[in-house]
């Protein structure tokens, strides 16, 4: 008796991209060695959860009337979110190991359980006692939640079925699998397919799903790019291991802004929001020191007050140092040829060093006439007062461009005791005149050096 070969297809566990035979390089996303072999199934499709009965409708037949949300008990992830929790979403939660996506669905699951919520918890990585022992330490405790150690997709479906939770938390995604598809837990396969169920359980139910998602090394979401499609809203929990802070981003959200961010802090007791995160970030600031300066950038629709540092030094070597960290790279590079050309700085024999200080991220261009100022003060070793922030993107000529929200910018910085603020000119208007803060315009970059040293 001849046996049927089994059929297998090589997969891109980092885009999705299949074809019949290996190869070394995706020709979908160029990564090297991350196709590999699976097994050709097919499983049942389990639908939409959508009635058959559905028909096009007109405009005028839609209410336009908002989603039930419920409140997670923390207002910063309130606002990310954009208002709360919506009954039947799907939310993926993606972030480093560590850095506390767990002991923040614990901490929504205790205002959930104060509201008689019903939360089933199932988790593929850590045992009930685990998750009971952070419980403690959080101080959580609720009759409410109910916790299931598991990764097969069945037996969770099954449990979901039986106990009619009103919320379910998938710790971790990469961990499930169904015995349908032939492949490893964490494949794109598995991925894909379990991800599929458990928006038919949320569409199908009314039960809002939130799904833990591991991150590759780039940052970005671990499996293919089709699950953050699936999904309702994208959430990424940023920060730096050594810092106490921790940023939560939207970078999807169909129910709400993608312009928005929450701020915490990482405390023994777990997650505490930081209501004032300009004045955090500036809480160690030095005064009277060469190199540093304030600036207010835009993260989402918050403005913040960030500082940043500089360090000119002689160097001997034939080819100067250029180091940049929490901004590009590249972008330092431009501002010291334009601060050479336009500012006549000699600083091709200078090892050139900026820093974004707290671990920040900032790819906004507000953020060069800062990075100028911080250099050009290191420079001539000349302090900036310590009551002036700088905002204002550079050209190649030298020109200074306005930027958005400059209102919001300089509101802040009055807010915070500032009594100075040196900006583009095209941003100084009506708007801008805030009483209690001085409001200098200028034009180009030796203008800003003129201003501040």
């Amino acid at each position: 008796m001849i046996m049927a070969k089994s059929k297998t297809k090589f997969v891109c566990q980092n885009c999705g991209y299949e074809t019949v035979k290996w190869l070394g390089k995706c020709p979908s996303c160029g990564s090297f060695g991350t196709l590999q072999e699976e097994a050709v199934t097919s499983v049942k499709s389990r639908g939409t959860g959508l009635s058959s009965s559905v028909r096009p409708q007109t405009l005028s037949e839609i209410t336009t009337e908002e989603e039930d949300r419920v409140l997670t008990g923390l207002p910063e992830l309130d606002r990310v979110l954009g208002g709360g929790l919506v009954t039947g979403s799907l939310t993926l939660v993606g972030g480093y190991p560590g850095i506390g996506k767990s002991t923040l669905l614990l901490q929504i699951c205790r205002q959930l359980g104060k509201q008689n919520k019903k939360i089933l918890y199932v988790s593929g990585e850590e045992s009930p006692k685990q998750i009971k022992m952070r419980a403690d330490r959080l101080g959580i405790s609720t009759d409410k939640l109910k916790l299931l150690s598991e990764t097969n997709m069945a037996v969770i479906e099954n449990a979901i079925s039986s106990e009619a939770p009103d919320y379910v938390i998938i710790d971790s995604i990469q961990t499930m699998y169904l015995e349908e598809a032939v492949s490893a837990p964490g494949s794109v396969t598995q991925i894909r397919e379990t991800t599929s169920r458990l928006m038919y359980i949320s569409k199908g139910k009314g039960i809002s799903v939130i799904i833990v998602g591991h991150v590759t090394k780039d940052g970005s979401i671990a499996g293919p790019r089709i699950l953050e499609h699936m999904v309702d809203t994208v959430l990424y929990f940023e920060g730096d291991k050594t810092a106490s802070y921790r940023l939560l981003r939207a970078v999807k959200n169909r129910f709400g802004s993608t312009n928005e961010i929450g701020v915490f802090e990482m405390t023994n007791e777990g997650l505490k929001e930081i209501l004032n995160p300009s004045a955090y970030m500036l809480s160690d600031r030095p005064l009277n020191v060469s190199g540093t300066v304030v600036t207010c950038t835009i993260e989402g629709t918050r403005p913040l007050l960030i500082e940043v540092q500089s360090l000119v030094s002689f160097t001997s070597f034939n080819m100067p140092r250029r180091m940049s960290t929490g901004m590009d790279f590249n972008r330092v590079t431009i501002l010291i040829a334009v601060l050479e050309k336009r500012a006549g700085l000699q600083l091709g024999s200078y090892d050139t060093y900026v820093n974004i200080t707290g671990g920040m991220k900032i790819n906004e261009p507000s953020l060069d006439a800062a990075v100028a100022a911080a250099i050009a003060s290191s420079y001539r070793d000349v302090p900036i007062p310590a009551d002036t922030v700088i905002f204002g993107e550079i050209g190649l000529t030298g020109e200074m461009r306005g930027v958005a929200m400059a209102e919001k910018r300089v509101s802040e910085a009055a807010r915070l005791g500032f009594k100075r603020c040196i900006m583009p000119k095209a941003n100084c208007g009506k708007d801008t005149k805030i009483k209690g803060i001085d409001v200098i315009g200028v034009s180009n970059v030796s203008e800003l050096l003129s201003a501040i040293l």
